[in-house]
């Protein structure tokens, strides 16, 4: 039974599969004449069946390359100007100069400041040769050599024009006194030249110098006055917490050098310094004898500013100053311990003690302080000028 009615079976399926087919393709036919009369270039690609079903109705060949052909085109004309389009709108006027000089900037350098019409005459102390250096090239280096570069800007500023001040009086008052030639040591300022610093400070030059720059430009040709002329403007790193009177340290009284507080140079590390010497020592450096007992009577009488006026050693009397040069002491502000044979010397503060601190302009710049507030401070009753209104004659000459 069941094999009689199989062929039947399978022949009404494969009829039912027949007319599918036919109607499909009789569907495919009218829609496609349909949407090749009608259809714009982006329409559909496909269609539904009497049934819902979806049916690929592929695009005239005609139409599919021309699509094809405008897509290509359009591809290969964004390619090419894509970068274009992401560079432009980052380009900066700087940039456009660049390219326009073809060049790259340089860091600015020293030499950009001067125009050559004062140099000042430095004997290299190794080399026994003296060096030309212009005016503000030369203030640079003394701040890069007196100051570290890492205080804040307004301290490096009164550094600069402290530091020109001290050479353009000395050139005004003293050149002609002798050969006119400037220690590149304490004797005058510390300076040293561009090959020495970038010795010194490797590969934190740039950034340094370009700071030194910055308050050299800052205060360019300004010098420090009293009265119309131009001062001694001494300074030194750390206070004991007081500025010295002039007379106190020196022979002369100046107005403009006077004792005032200087509470910020507990900051600095050579604010306490101890250094012991045996007997022997003491007497070779001070060139004295000493009594052969265990203990030395030692006496002392201090200034307004605590630092030593004069010691009696024994049978000897000195200054504080003779005992600190002769000594090497940081400070004459010390105390003497003797302990089994030796004294030992406790220091407070670093230098003679008159006219700035550097590291009280520095404490001051970090309370917001400006170079003329801390010149001001430091230095009583002065103004801040150009040197070409106050030594014309110099600077012509």
């Amino acid at each position: 039974m069941k094999k009689n009615m199989y062929p039947y079976l399978k022949r009404k399926k494969n009829s039912k599969k027949t007319n599918v087919r036919q109607r499909i393709l009789e569907l495919q036919s009218t829609q496609q004449k349909q949407l090749t009369q009608s259809r714009p270039l982006d329409a559909t690609s496909t269609a539904k069946d009497s049934k819902g079903r979806k049916l690929f109705i592929p695009y005239p060949k005609k139409r599919w390359k021309l699509v094809s052909a405008i897509f290509f085109i359009t591809l290969g004309i964004v390619i090419l100007l894509l970068p274009t389009v992401i560079v432009l709108p980052f380009t900066t006027e700087a940039d456009e100069q660049l390219v326009s000089e073809g060049t790259p900037q340089e860091p600015m350098d020293v030499e950009t400041l001067d125009d050559a019409s004062l140099t000042v005459p430095v004997m290299r102390t190794q080399s026994e040769e003296i060096e030309d250096v212009p005016l503000e090239t030369y203030v640079a280096r003394v701040i890069a050599s007196e100051m570290p570069a890492e205080f804040e800007m307004e301290a490096l500023k009164a550094q600069g024009v402290a530091a020109r001040t001290y050479i353009v009086d000395l050139l005004m008052h003293h050149g002609e006194e002798t050969d006119a030639f400037i220690s590149d040591q304490t004797d005058d300022q510390v300076y040293s030249n561009d090959e020495e610093l970038r010795e010194k400070w490797g590969s934190d030059y740039q950034w340094k110098m370009d700071k030194l720059l910055e308050a050299v430009a800052a205060t360019e040709g300004e010098v420090i006055t009293y009265n119309e002329m131009t001062i001694t403007p001494a300074y030194f790193s750390t206070s004991n917490g007081y500025t010295v009177n002039s007379e106190d340290y020196w022979e002369n009284e100046l107005p403009y050098l006077r004792k005032v507080e200087s509470k910020w140079d507990e900051e600095s590390p050579s604010f306490l310094d101890q250094q012991t010497f045996t007997k022997a020592e003491i007497e070779q450096s001070l060139e004295i004898t000493l009594p052969t007992t265990d203990v030395v009577n030692v006496q002392m009488t201090h200034t307004e500013s605590e630092r030593v006026e004069e010691l009696k050693i024994g049978d000897y009397i000195f200054s504080g100053r003779e005992v600190r040069e002769k000594l090497g002491l940081k400070s004459s502000d010390f105390t003497i311990e003797q302990k089994k044979g030796h004294f030992v010397f406790n220091t407070k503060g670093f230098g003679h003690g008159i006219g700035m601190s550097q590291y009280g302009a520095n404490g001051m710049a970090k309370e917001g302080k400006s170079y003329t507030d801390i010149l001001a401070y430091y230095y009583d009753g002065i103004d801040v000028q150009k040197v070409d209104d106050i030594a014309p004659m110099l600077v012509q000459k």
